[in-house]
């Protein structure tokens, strides 16, 4: 359960990170694929992260404290794309490289992937890339209410389907959606026992 959900920094870089001294869960996605909604509805909380029609706007890794120190959500910047420069893109790209790869408390990174679309490789890269790096992950499928049931149940299955040509284990995956509050509860209660395993290691 999430009491309180406040911000605490933005940084360009993994390194001026706070100290990684709790569990920390990070938010990614295509931009435009309704991450910081998705963080709002989580936290319950609808001015949390900053909403926009226009894609690109998370620019750096943005940590919030939950629960007062229990733990961090970190929302990162969308891949994709945002109207940006080749040089600009690059920047960012290395920045959620070092920041996945490098940071110690990261217990989960969450994401996120449009139901409304038949599987996209932009996302199939990122999630093989995640598994090179021995990341761990779990899937959000957002704006389940945008869609029928029936397209929405197919383009999970289709997505699944084409990460198991390469994948041996597949991820958990949740189907959400922000107006019908859907998926916040079982999020929640992964993050719940990924914190207990977190603090009986530490």
């Amino acid at each position: 359960m999430i009491k309180s959900a406040t911000y605490v920094i933005s940084n360009p870089e993994y390194k001026l990170c706070p100290i990684p001294d709790r569990p920390e869960y990070a938010f990614i996605g295509r931009s435009n694929v309704g991450k910081s909604s998705l963080i709002n509805m989580i936290c319950n909380n609808q001015k949390l992260a900053k909403t926009s029609s226009a894609p690109g706007k998370t620019q750096m890794i943005n940590h919030f404290d939950v629960n007062q120190g229990q733990w961090y959500l970190v929302d990162l910047p969308g891949y994709g794309f945002a109207k940006v420069s080749q040089t600009q893109r690059k920047k960012w790209e290395k920045m959620i490289e070092d920041y996945l790869r490098q940071r110690e408390n990261l217990a989960q990174v969450f994401v996120l992937i449009d139901s409304r679309h038949s599987p996209q490789k932009l996302d199939l890269d990122f999630v093989n890339r995640l598994g090179e790096w021995e990341v761990p992950f779990t899937l959000l499928f957002t704006k389940a209410d945008k869609e029928t049931q029936q397209v929405v149940s197919k383009n999970v299955k289709d997505f699944l389907n084409k990460m198991r040509a390469t994948w041996q284990f597949l991820p958990a995956h949740v189907v959400t959606s922000v107006m019908k509050q859907m998926g916040r509860d079982k999020i929640l209660g992964m993050i719940d026992t990924l914190n207990k395993e977190f603090n009986e290691q530490s």
